[in-house]
C-alpha cells in the first residue's frame, strides 16, 4: 500500500489505493509519448549540475553525471536507490524469485515468491552488488517475503532505515525500521500507524539528529499522508505537517524540506519550514510533478515529472538564501526516458565541491502543523 506514484494529472489516476490515496496517471502535458529503449536514457544538448544523481529505469539503477549517464545494474528487479552519504556506495532494493511455503485456510502450500531484498553496490559499477538485507522471513518452519523498500542510510553510516512488515508480514503492516549495519540486528520503534496503511518515505536529516517519514492515513476514500518527525535521540515522533504532504527531502542545514503536496488534481512540490512545517513556497504547479530531492549543495532541487505518460527527471535552480528564495530556471535533466515514477532520485556530491556547511538547528520551533 506504500510508495506509490502520487496521482499526476486529471481524470487519468486508476486510483490504485495507495497510502497517500492517490493513483499513477499519465499527466496534463499533452498526448502520449513513446519513451526511450529500456537500455537508453536520453540526456538533453546542454545539461550541467554539481555531483551525480542516481535513479531507477526498467528495473536497473542509472547515475547521471551531467551528461555522462552509466548503467549500474542490467537484471531488471532493481529500484528504490540511494546513496550512501559518503558516495561509496548505493543501497536498492532488488526483487528475485524464491519459493515460499506459508499457511492458507488452515493447509500449508507452496507459493512463488518475489523477494525484495536491499543490496549494495558501488557507485563505478566495478564489484557486483552486495545482499545486505535478505527479504525472505521464517516462522515456525515456515517461509514467506517481507515487503520491504526505500532504504536510506544514516549519515553515520551505521543506521539503514526502510520501510517493511518484517519480520512476520502476517502480523504487521509496512512500517518504519532500522537496520544497524554493525550488529546486524533490526529495531522496530513504537510509532502510531493507520492499519492497513503503515509508514514510507524515510530521509535522514543531514547531521542524522532526526529523521522524516510519512504516516500514511485517508480522509474518507481520499488520502491523507502526514509527514512525521522522528528524534533519534528521544526516541519519540511527532506529525510536522497536516494532512497531503509526502516525499520529504531536507535542505543541506537540516533548516527546510522539500515535499510533495497532493490533492485531488495532482502532485507539486512546495518547500516547507522543518520546524514547525509551514509551507514557505511552491515551487511547481503544474500538478506533475513529486519526488523532490534537495541538492548538498543547497541551491538546486532534482525531481520527477511526467508528460505525455513519459517520467523523466528535472532541476529548478534557487537564487537567494531561504525563505526568500527565487527560481532562477527549470530544466530537464533527462528527455523522454520514462524513469522509475516509484524510486525517487538521490543526489551525491563530493565535500570538496561543497560551500561550508550551515550547521542544522539544535532548537525547532513547537509551532502546531500546518493545515493543509
Amino acid at each position: 500500500l506504500q510508495g506509490g506514484v502520487p496521482f499526476v494529472g486529471g481524470s487519468s489516476g486508476n486510483g490504485n489505493g495507495n497510502g497517500n490515496g492517490n493513483g499513477n496517471g499519465n499527466g496534463n502535458g499533452g498526448p502520449i509519448q513513446t519513451a526511450a529503449p529500456s537500455n537508453v536514457v536520453v540526456v538533453p544538448e546542454v545539461v550541467s549540475f554539481k555531483g551525480s544523481i542516481v535513479y531507477a529505469k526498467e528495473g536497473n539503477i542509472w547515475v547521471q553525471q551531467g551528461k555522462d549517464v552509466r548503467q549500474l545494474t542490467t537484471g531488471g528487479s532493481d529500484t528504490m536507490p540511494s546513496w550512501a552519504p559518503d558516495g561509496s556506495a548505493i543501497y536498492f532494493i532488488r526483487t528475485v524469485d524464491g519459493m515460499g511455503r506459508w499457511p492458507s485456510a488452515g493447509v500449508d502450500r507452496d507459493y512463488i515468491l518475489s523477494i525484495p531484498n536491499i543490496m549494495r553496490v558501488t557507485p563505478d559499477g566495478g564489484e557486483r552488488p552486495v545482499q545486505v538485507l535478505n527479504g525472505k522471513v521464517n516462522k515456525a518452519g515456515r517461509t514467506w517475503h517481507a515487503w520491504t523498500r526505500e532504504p536510506v542510510l544514516s549519515p553515520d553510516g551505521k543506521t539503514l532505515a526502510f520501510v517493511s512488515d518484517r519480520p512476520d508480514p502476517s502480523q504487521s503492516d509496512v512500517i518504519l525500521q532500522f537496520y544497524n549495519t554493525v550488529s546486524k540486528k533490526s529495531t522496530i520503534p513504537n510509532l502510531p500507524e493507520t492499519p492497513p496503511l503503515g509508514h514510507q518515505d524515510p530521509v535522514w536529516r543531514p547531521d542524522g539528529a532526526q529523521l522524516l517519514y510519512v504516516r500514511n492515513g485517508r480522509n474518507g476514500t481520499k488520502g491523507a499522508p502526514v509527514i512525521y518527525r522522528w528524534d533519534v535521540a528521544k526516541g519519540t515522533a511527532r506529525a510536522l505537517t497536516g494532512p497531503g504532504y509526502l516525499e520529504p527531502s531536507y535542505s543541506p542545514d537540516g533548516r527546510y524540506v522539500v515535499a510533495t503536496k497532493t490533492n485531488s488534481f495532482g502532485s507539486d512540490l512546495v518547500i516547507l519550514d522543518a520546524g514547525n512545517g509551514r509551507e514557505l513556497m511552491r515551487l511547481t504547479n503544474d500538478g506533475s510533478s513529486w519526488a523532490g530531492d534537495w541538492s548538498p549543495a543547497g541551491d538546486a532541487i532534482a525531481f520527477m515529472h511526467i508528460r505525455g505518460g513519459i517520467v523523466d527527471l528535472n532541476l529548478i535552480r534557487l537564487e537567494g538564501a531561504g525563505p526568500s528564495w527565487t527560481i532562477k530556471d527549470v530544466t530537464s535533466l533527462t528527455e523522454v526516458s520514462g524513469l522509475d515514477g516509484e524510486s525517487r532520485p538521490d543526489w551525491f556530491i563530493p565535500a570538496d565541491q561543497l560551500p561550508p556547511p550551515t550547521p542544522a538547528p539544535t532548537v525547532l520551533p513547537t509551532d502546531a502543523p500546518s493545515p493543509s
